[in-house]
């Protein structure tokens, strides 16, 4: 029996986890829910073990790159496959150990997303990371698709750096095509001149 069952006397109703780490992320809320309705001391139990463990794992994570570190296997090419890797990066950034910075986690996923947005007339450039966040400037998105490119765009930052303060993505009005000068008004002006000059 569970320790939720044994202070509820009730099996807590949470939903067996699936593969996937936000499957697993969900059902840690779930069962620290499940604590939260047996009362506040039990809530806190579960949440101060959680803790813990997310220290443990997070020291074991510190050392092992401390390791390769050490053994000089921590290469560039490592160090991109690390960060490239869903799951290990997410952990390395819960625990402060991701390799790159917000600027260039951001400048990477952006990167990622130009030949894509490319194909539909829109760019995409990072205007700015400080303590306020990052802001991404977005270029020729416009009509109806302009605030699906926003979003995802928007999504795909914040997964990127969840650490960020905020994420602003503007969308920005491409610069204006120069009006041509009509063949008939250039035959106008040469006329003028000549008339002028006689």
């Amino acid at each position: 029996m569970s320790a939720a069952a044994e202070t509820t006397g009730t099996e807590p109703s949470v939903a067996p986890a699936g593969p996937g780490l936000r499957s697993t992320g969900e059902r840690i809320e779930s069962l620290l829910a499940s604590f939260a309705s047996a009362g506040r001391p039990a809530q806190e139990r579960a949440e101060d073990l959680v803790r813990h463990v997310a220290e443990l794992y997070g020291a074991g994570l510190e050392r092992l790159l401390e390791i390769c570190h050490d053994a000089g296997a921590l290469t560039p090419v490592l160090l991109e496959s690390l960060a490239d890797d869903e799951l290990v990066a997410s952990l390395l950034l819960v625990h402060g150990l991701h390799p790159y910075d917000v600027q260039t986690r951001v400048t990477r996923v952006l990167e990622g997303l130009r030949h894509e947005l490319a194909a539909q007339g829109v760019a995409v450039e990072l205007a700015g990371v400080d303590e306020a966040g990052v802001r991404v400037r977005v270029t020729g998105a416009s009509g109806c698709g302009a605030a699906g490119v926003i979003e995802s765009v928007t999504a795909a930052v914040e997964a990127a750096a969840p650490d960020a303060a905020a994420v602003l993505c503007e969308a920005v009005a491409p610069p204006a095509v120069p009006t041509l000068i009509p063949v008939s008004s250039l035959s106008v002006r040469t006329r003028t001149e000549e008339v002028v000059r006689s």
